[in-house]
């Protein structure tokens, strides 16, 4: 069951619409900015949840991104081979 919906007006610059457009058709166009701005609120929660982190434990270090960005890539990797190890 789809989530219930409401019309809005927005206002953005010409270019960006008509950018955002072409990818998703005339009819897509609402589905291509309700999920931009669905990623972009998941950003705001996550860099809420790294500030409320690092305040209670310290920053993280470089090293440690690193290694997270590490484990995702090899995590793709064996999904792109059908889950096998790559």
């Amino acid at each position: 069951m789809s989530e219930p919906t409401g019309k809005y007006s927005i206002t953005m610059p010409r270019d960006i619409a008509e950018a955002a457009r072409s990818p998703s058709g005339p009819s897509g166009l609402s589905a291509y900015v309700a999920a931009a701005v669905a990623r972009q609120i998941e950003r705001d929660n996550l860099s809420e949840l790294i500030q409320v982190a690092e305040a209670e434990h310290g920053p993280i270090a470089d090293e440690e991104v690193q290694a997270v960005r590490d484990q995702l890539h090899q995590v793709r990797r064996e999904q792109a081979n059908g889950g096998a190890a790559a």
